[in-house]
């Protein structure tokens, strides 16, 4: 799997016996966005593309009527206490927490809206499994755990551990399709601020351009970010790969004119996200104004893409 948190969720549903593909996870959790952010504490520009970390599992638990426990704590202690009582009862426990201090990550950057699955532990080690690209299942130190479940910044959470339960009553993730791809089609089409949705995108495409000026080592910083665009657990093209895998698979359950139309051009869209990225990195390894120019304009043509394939989705009837 390619995505952290749908990774980890995919890890305790099985346990109760719910086995859902990486995308049918993403897209239930109506987990697809658009964020640029920016600030002056910031060294460079960050492009998002999906909702902020932990609510998708918000959403998916809602959507398909979950026991969703979610425990925090500003006590190492207790919230250790609080996730070995769960793994000793045989529970397998996901945890928010900053990927820095994880040993198996050779890329050492702060990220606190981290999510693994956690099954065991011994004296010395955590048991995780994390993305396929981290190493699927994998080890770290308790200390380096305790160490990233501590840390504070952009994006973190209290010591962060949850569970999931499904419900005999619990609805069938088929009937709840229609609701998880409607309501992400209504918040990317009408964003309460600028920098977010297919408004946000647009904004992308306006300032791409100026990133050259915008850092002070664009060789450094453009690849960076087409990196993290392409490679950093968002399955490519930013998560639209995801969603559009979802929305393939949604099709097959559901014959539907507008949904065949919004899985055919959020094909379209995934396909310019992976070459504006390939722009960026070009731009920034050759200090080239040109590449980013392309990579701008395609941003517009990417925002008007998706503007109407959440239009289309918004229609989706069940």
């Amino acid at each position: 799997m390619r995505h952290c948190e749908t990774t980890a969720l995919a890890v305790l549903l099985r346990h109760q016996g719910l086995d859902l593909s990486e995308p049918m996870l993403f897209g239930l959790g109506s987990g697809l966005s658009f964020v640029y952010w920016d600030s002056k504490n910031m060294d460079f520009p960050f492009l998002g593309g999906r909702v902020k970390p932990f609510e998708l599992t918000r959403n998916l638990a809602a959507r398909l009527g979950l026991e969703l426990l979610v425990q925090e704590t500003t006590s190492p202690r207790k919230a250790w206490d609080q996730v070995a009582a769960q793994l000793d009862a045989g529970r397998p426990v996901g945890l928010q927490l900053d990927s820095y201090h994880l040993d198996y990550f050779t890329s050492k950057v702060h990220f606190a809206g981290h999510v693994v699955a956690m099954y065991g532990y011994d004296d010395r080690e955590a048991r995780l499994v994390d993305t396929e690209q981290q190493g699927g299942a994998v080890t770290t130190s308790l200390s380096g755990l305790a160490r990233a479940r501590a840390a504070r910044g952009p994006m973190s959470a209290r010591h962060r551990s949850f569970t999931l339960a499904v419900p005999r009553s619990s609805p069938s993730p088929r009937e709840r399709i229609v609701p998880a791809v409607t309501a992400c089609a209504d918040a990317f089409l009408d964003p309460p601020i600028a920098n977010l949705g297919h408004r946000g995108i647009a904004k992308a495409g306006k300032l791409v351009p100026t990133w050259l000026r915008r850092s002070d080592a664009p060789e450094r910083d453009l690849p960076r970010a087409a990196l993290l665009m392409e490679q950093a657990g968002t399955g490519g093209a930013l998560f639209r790969n995801l969603y559009r895998d979802f929305l393939a698979e949604c099709a097959q359950h559901l014959d539907d004119s507008h949904l065949r139309t919004g899985h055919r051009m959020y094909t379209e869209a995934a396909a310019l996200w992976t070459e504006v990225a390939a722009l960026i990195s070009a731009a920034g390894e050759a200090g080239d104004q040109q590449s980013l120019d392309r990579a701008g304009r395609l941003l517009g043509e990417v925002s008007r893409l998706e503007r109407e394939a959440m239009q289309e989705l918004s229609r989706l009837r069940g």
